[in-house]
């Protein structure tokens, strides 16, 4: 066999991945979190349920914290105290079983942050 030849089993195997990656994948249905619409690739699994149990106000907090607002922005744009903007913070922990503040920020960012 000279450097030059194809060996006509790599040529196959070749067309059969150039053919598997034209065929796209079929996309998950979105998931609806509240009034909120969120890409199901972003919904981590063990989070799916308890995220589908959190209230409007818990579910519209986190989305800002998802967006990088802080907690007196939050309480500002929903014309709520800031205190009330910790206890859903502190509900949503709670419900998910979060360790804290930043493992619920990651999450926020995860699912609200935009992706373009």
């Amino acid at each position: 066999m000279t450097d030059t030849a194809v060996d006509p089993r790599l040529a196959a195997i070749a067309a059969l991945l150039k053919a598997s990656d034209a065929v796209a994948a079929p996309a998950a249905a979105p998931v609806t979190l509240g009034e909120h619409i969120v890409e199901a690739a972003r919904v981590p699994a063990r989070h799916r349920e308890a995220l589908l149990k959190l209230t409007p106000a818990e579910l519209t907090c986190m989305r800002f914290l998802g967006w990088g607002r802080a907690n007196p922005d939050i309480a500002t744009l929903l014309m709520i105290s800031e205190n009330t903007v910790r206890v859903h913070f502190g509900n949503v922990c709670r419900k998910l079983e979060l360790d804290g503040m930043r493992e619920l920020a990651a999450l926020a960012g995860l699912l609200f942050y935009p992706s373009d």
